[in-house]
């Protein structure tokens, strides 16, 4: 049985004022850090950030490509990609 996952494409502003997950603009999902793009830390904290919305370990939030870019594909271990946009708020509201 394979673990499910979501890919996200991500455009990180690191150095920001604080961090947050500003949402979609052009297909990608704009992100900025307050930490800067040093010795990996602007990843860690994109790691780190998208495993807090999404309400899991940060160990299952990898950068698989563009470490050394703004843009970014990264990768969420065990949620598919309709249940990750929910909780990171970037799909349609619940009905109810």
């Amino acid at each position: 049985m394979t673990v499910p996952h979501a890919d996200l494409a991500v455009r990180l502003r690191p150095r920001s004022h604080g961090d947050q997950i500003v949402g979609v603009v052009d297909g990608v999902l704009e992100v900025r850090v307050s930490a800067p793009p040093v010795d990996e830390r602007a990843n860690r904290a994109l790691c780190r950030l998208i495993a807090k919305a999404a309400g899991m370990p940060a160990s299952r939030v990898t950068i698989q490509r563009g470490a050394r870019s703004r843009e970014k594909l990264v990768r969420v271990e065990g949620l598919d990609r309709a249940a990750l946009e929910r909780r990171l708020g970037l799909g349609p509201a619940p009905r109810g």
